[in-house]
């Protein structure tokens, strides 16, 4: 559940518009992604290879476009060097944003990530597979949509204005299980069907209610709580 209190349309952080702290224009379309860059070295559960080859076809025709990637560039918790991915799939630098790295250490307040998800066009929220994917309802819950996997736990977590992006079965021997990699051009196509929308949509704030913490306690944990004590 999240704290839809917090978690909702805000304009400014810091006291400026989120766009102007930034740097980006207004007519940017902001593409965000919100994930840890943790992994083992080898495979990359959050699809940053992917996703980032999906970004890298889709500037090509969108020039104005800009990727903000929240998350530790480097390989400091296992995961990738993500300026060497950038290079690799060929985005300009100066189309790629990352946070002010002690900021990012020392963690956004709550308010700082609503501006943040409220800034957003969308939400680049695609990967092999997830548990639950919080940032995908807290996006939705700044009004922001999502493009996420049709995959374990993030198929239930999208609005009907959301993107849900198929891919190919990927067996990972570590977990004895099916991961799913997401499939580039179908990623660069939600992008595409996303440009073609209003940035703010109240379908996604109202469907992201049902994982408000008051609805979750209220409506799933005290009937529980109730039952299993008796």
């Amino acid at each position: 559940s999240i704290d839809t209190n917090k978690y909702k349309p805000t304009d400014k952080m810091l006291g400026k518009k989120t766009r102007d702290f930034m740097g980006i224009d207004e007519d940017d379309f902001l593409i965000g992604i919100v994930a840890a860059n943790k992994a083992n070295g080898q495979i990359h559960r959050k699809a940053f290879a992917e996703n980032l080859m999906a970004f890298s076809i889709f500037i090509k025709d969108n020039p104005k476009a800009k990727l903000y990637i929240h998350a530790e560039p480097s390989k400091a918790y296992g995961g990738f060097d993500l300026g060497n991915l950038v290079k690799a799939v060929g985005i300009p630098q100066e189309s790629v944003l990352f946070p002010n790295p002690m900021d990012l250490r020392y963690g956004f307040t709550e308010a700082q990530m609503a501006a943040l998800y409220t800034s957003f066009d969308v939400l680049l929220s695609t990967s092999y597979g997830e548990g639950f994917g919080v940032p995908t309802v807290e996006a939705q819950a700044c009004g922001t949509r999502v493009i996420t996997s049709n995959w374990a736990a993030s198929t239930d977590l999208v609005s009907e204005d959301g993107f849900l992006i198929d891919g190919q079965p990927f067996w990972d021997e570590t977990q004895s299980s099916w991961f799913m990699v997401p499939k580039v051009p179908s990623i660069v196509q939600a992008m595409n069907n996303a440009k073609e929308r209003p940035r703010h949509s109240e379908e996604s704030i109202e469907f992201a209610t049902d994982f408000s913490n008051a609805n979750v306690w209220n409506n799933y944990w005290m009937p529980f709580f109730t039952k299993t004590s008796k």
